[in-house]
């Protein structure tokens, strides 16, 4: 499996270089490794537009980031920079650079040739044939990669379904994949309208590590990016903690559950049954594990609804202490409601297919802003 990796993004046109050291050392602090630098304009002369990006770029891989830089075609003409010499990218000391645009694939082909083994890196939010366009021209496969754009404009991100067919291209070929997230509070992108940087719209202003979550449980990104700056530092350390291989639900307890039933719901590795049903998510190692342990109903009158999470009660037989996740409301009274996920997280529930392996936890309702 591909390491999956947190990123950050910087604009270096519209940043102050202090706060983006200061920016990138928070972000090491909690784990992230990978870099998004926008260079969609320039600004004053080649040369001091040149040292602008060196030192911050500099600074960085001291701090072991790998930085992909976004460049447009006009970007080349502004710089004076042929596309058979990626010179002056290597120059700023990039991992490699990110075409906005695209040319006509034998020109990527031959860009991931460069002799300085840089990343060429993809515009993944079209879903047309450009991909396959660009291998069959025999890229250098190992040094092509895919990131989606994002959308600072409210309303214009990407639709889930388009967001998949378009992912499912690159990775089904096995090319690296990155999307974004939005910050809350990051006011700094590439333009002059900022209503959050995401990929996808539907997770415009959702918590940052459910974004997160989001993307990495589609099974079809490996990086997931902030896309505007600077995150709090309390996002960063909500992305830090967020597992990138496996889904990680929050719960929200009832008063009246017991220690075997918060045991059961926080302990064990679950995954879900491969022979599924439509009711119920049923976790069944625990009926096995703690099969000799009471547990006496209570909560176990009211109808069950999506998102709730029971455990049977005593009165239910072999299936005593089986944990389960509400998807169809229904009552049942030898199963007690322990907790609910987290409201955040319900649609989360959709990617726990047969065999999904998860892992439920207390939600300690912090506020990450």
């Amino acid at each position: 499996m591909t390491k999956r990796q947190l990123g950050l993004s910087i604009y270096p046109d519209h940043s102050d270089f202090e706060k983006d050291k200061q920016y990138l050392a928070l972000g090491k602090k909690y784990g992230f490794t990978r870099i998004f630098m926008s260079m969609l304009e320039v600004t004053g002369s080649i040369a001091k537009t040149k040292q602008k990006y060196q030192q911050i770029v500099a600074y960085a891989n001291d701090l072991g980031y790998e930085t992909i830089i976004d460049v447009a075609p006009r970007i080349f003409d502004q710089l004076g920079i042929s596309y058979a010499d990626l010179s002056f990218f290597n120059e700023l000391g990039v991992a490699g650079i990110r075409l906005d645009q695209s040319f006509d694939g034998a020109t990527e082909a031959m860009l991931s040739y460069n002799p300085y083994n840089l990343i060429i890196e993809l515009n993944a939010s079209n879903d047309v044939d450009y991909l396959n366009n660009i291998l069959s021209y025999q890229a250098n496969e190992p040094y092509i990669y895919g990131c989606h754009n994002f959308y600072p404009q409210k309303g214009t991100g990407l639709p889930y379904d388009y967001f998949i067919a378009c992912s499912q291209r690159f990775k089904q070929l096995g090319i690296h994949t990155a999307a974004f997230v939005s910050s809350q509070i990051g006011k700094i992108g590439p333009w002059d309208v900022n209503d959050g940087l995401p990929t996808l719209e539907m997770d415009r202003y959702l918590p940052i590590d459910v974004q997160a979550k989001h993307l990495f449980s589609t099974g079809l990104i490996d990086d997931v990016i902030i896309g505007n700056a600077y995150a709090s530092e309390a996002e960063l350390a909500a992305l830090s903690q967020v597992n990138r291989y496996q889904l990680v639900l929050r719960v929200d307890f009832e008063e009246q559950i017991n220690a075997i039933e918060k045991t059961i719901v926080t302990v064990p590795q679950h995954f879900r049954r491969g022979d599924i049903n439509a009711t119920v998510i049923r976790s069944t190692m625990p009926r096995v594990d703690y099969q000799t342990v009471d547990n006496l109903p209570h909560d176990n009158e009211q109808a069950f609804q999506r998102g709730d999470i029971v455990i049977g009660n005593d009165e239910f037989g072999v299936y005593k202490n089986e944990l389960q996740i509400v998807l169809t409301p229904h009552q049942d009274q030898r199963k007690n409601r322990v907790g609910h996920i987290s409201a955040d997280e319900l649609f989360l529930l959709d990617f726990i297919q047969p065999w999904t392996k998860f892992k439920l936890i207390e939600n300690t309702d912090s506020d990450i802003y």
